[in-house]
């Protein structure tokens, strides 16, 4: 076990300790297997709570088996699925979507990652073109890829846009607690208009724990069954359950004493790092040694830096080069803070790039 905190993914953050304890309140005993346990129980009736009564939650094990299972809930195998260029279910799920639901991705360009009506009226005249995979569903993704957030007006404009197209809209929600944080709203207010979402517990705290939530009140007939099969055949039920309602339902209700659910305060606090993280390499920014590429809006932050010196970094820390630069010697990279990333963490990491750049 290491002490040291890096800037990779907030998938290497440690577990949350009341997510830890959650669990631990979860073991000991016998439970009936497969969902049909107290845990999950308390789930449903956590979605309930936040989503509404007409919500529908199904704990899974990962992110990309949460989408594979939206996506195939809500299209046909001749379906298309719109989506942003830098969509993860388009450049990091190994052609799960394709291979395993049978769903064309129908890319769109989204330079700072968010999507346009554009991006549908791209697709919708296939509609109906038997040659051409059909359009009816819309992926987007809140926070995205590139650390920028969806306005709610942004987000209802999409959401409108599609409906009136005749197509499903789909949340990948792997980061959907740092956007609902980042623009200080509730998860339902962060999700209206959605049809259904994949709800992410391991970015936010959770040892591994995600859940595909259906929010569209006339899919729940019709999802309530069919989605139990899908899960079973995308190898995505568990058989002790508990373990990962329980993480799930510690994000959704474990409140501190001013009454904010831990999924709040984590998102709120990698946020707010990411935040710092930048104003601490604004120096270097103003001196032009360096050069941000994206909005810090969420708990990302996208800057530019010399070959040499993300190199000599990255002894130290990790993160991921995300592209080639604007020229042969620099690169662009991606520093991702979670929610147990520290004030000390980020000063000792633009304390060592300022001494780097010095030297």
């Amino acid at each position: 076990m290491t002490d040291s905190r890096h800037f990779a993914s907030d998938n290497y953050a440690s577990v949350h300790p009341e997510v830890m304890a959650a669990i631990a309140a979860a073991d000991g005993g016998h439970e009936p297997a497969y969902g049909a346990d107290a845990a999950t129980a308390a789930f449903d009736d956590a979605v309930a709570e936040v989503w509404g009564a007409d919500a529908l939650g199904f704990p899974v094990f990962n992110g990309t088996g949460a989408n594979v299972v939206s996506l195939m809930a809500l299209s046909p195998r001749w379906g298309g699925v719109v989506a942003s260029e830098h969509a993860h279910i388009n450049v990091d799920e190994n052609g799960a979507p394709e291979r395993v639901g049978g769903l064309k991705i129908l890319q769109a360009p989204a330079p700072d990652g968010r999507l346009t009506a554009s991006a549908i009226e791209r697709w919708v005249g296939d509609l109906g073109d038997e040659h051409r995979a059909q359009p009816l569903v819309l992926s987007v993704t809140q926070s995205t890829e590139l650390g920028t957030v969806y306005s709610l007006d942004a987000m209802r404009t999409l959401t409108d846009a599609a409906h009136a197209a005749g197509m499903r809209v789909h949340l990948d929600g792997a980061r959907i607690a740092n956007g609902a944080a980042a623009l200080g709203v509730s998860l339902a207010e962060a999700t209206a208009g959605v049809d259904l979402l994949s709800f992410g517990g391991t970015k936010n705290g959770a040892m591994g724990a995600e859940a595909v939530v259906v929010l569209a009140g006339d899919l729940r007939e019709r999802l309530a069954s069919e989605l139990l099969h899908l899960r079973k055949q995308t190898m995505q039920l568990g058989s002790k359950m508990r373990y990962v309602s329980a993480q799930l339902t510690a994000l959704l209700t474990s409140v501190d004493d001013a009454g904010d659910a831990l999924w709040l305060r984590n998102a709120r606090h990698a946020n707010a790092m990411a935040t710092r993280l930048r104003e601490c390499l604004e120096p270097l920014a103003a001196e032009q040694a360096i050069r941000f590429t994206q909005p810090t809006e969420a708990n990302a932050v996208f800057v530019e830096l010399p070959r040499a010196i993300a190199a000599r970094l990255r002894a130290a820390y990790r993160f991921y080069d995300w592209q080639p630069g604007t020229t042969p010697e620099t690169v662009e990279v991606r520093l991702m803070c979670s929610w147990d990333t520290t004030v000390d963490d980020v000063h000792a990491l633009t304390r060592l790039a300022r001494e780097e750049m010095a030297a």
